[in-house]
């Protein structure tokens, strides 16, 4: 059966080992493949799957496109561990490793400015959300005796969720701008739909942060700091990632694989 390459990442030769029970894509292990002092990461796949026409319909398969990037994440997570990955696109397949060399000589310039500028720093994500009330107030409101108290009853708990949910965006906004000034870069992303990430109450922050390795456990401890500061207000910290949303170079036109 002939073998393709996929490749997870590009980065600078580094020194540790990874794991040695590791497996990726279609359950092959990782190997370097050295080409102008870069390393890629590769492993063979097979041509079965990863050809243009089967890799398409793959990808219209959910669970199969979930196996994959939880096999291809896999990776990436291992090689954070060690160095600073610059993550290729989910199903980068190639002929062989000649066109991995190919598509590295290519993109050289990009690769090694890209890895310079994100050397030794990792990726935070913070989301914050507005929990939904509980199913009903602690104390249940007295039964209206008109359709007039009925209305006031009505308008005094839309002014109380309006202005929770104000209070929850200004706590957004707060912690947003904290947690930007400590890290060197920061990206907004849009709001998470909730019936898509399965998330409880409403997404008021989706942000990602630039943080030096070696600052890591401060913008933790920031994090833990700030976020109980506003009742009903839930936040998550996830990481750390190699730096999937700082890798692209903005304005320049140019873009990896």
């Amino acid at each position: 059966m002939t073998a393709l390459r996929y490749v997870y990442a590009v980065c600078h030769p580094f020194r540790a080992a990874l794991q040695s029970q590791l497996t990726g894509v279609a359950g092959m292990p990782p190997k370097m493949l050295t080409h102008h002092g870069l390393i890629a990461v590769v492993s063979s796949v097979p041509e079965a799957d990863f050809a243009e026409e089967p890799l398409r319909a793959h990808l219209e398969d959910l669970d199969w496109l979930a196996e994959t990037a939880r096999a291809h994440q896999s990776v990436i997570d291992a090689l954070t561990v060690v160095t600073t990955p610059l993550p290729l696109r989910l199903a980068t397949v190639f002929q062989d490793d000649s066109g991995v060399r190919v598509m590295m000589e290519a993109h050289e310039d990009l690769f090694r400015r890209t890895l310079d500028r994100l050397e030794g720093r990792v990726e935070w994500g913070v989301k914050a959300y507005a929990e939904e009330r509980a199913a009903g107030p602690a104390r249940p409101a007295a039964r209206p005796a008109s359709g007039r108290d009925y209305l006031r009853q009505r308008r005094q708990q839309s002014a109380a969720g309006q202005e929770a949910g104000r209070r929850a965006e200004e706590f957004a906004d707060r912690l947003h701008g904290r947690l930007a000034r400590f890290a060197e870069d920061a990206r907004l992303h849009p709001p998470q739909n909730a019936r898509l990430s399965g998330a409880t109450g409403r997404n008021v922050l989706n942000a990602a942060y630039l943080v030096p390795r070696a600052l890591s456990e401060e913008f933790v401890e920031l994090v833990d700091r700030t976020k109980d500061e506003v009742s009903g207000v839930r936040v998550e910290l996830t990481g750390p990632w190699a730096a999937y949303s700082f890798s692209g170079l903005t304005g320049t036109g140019e873009e990896a694989p």
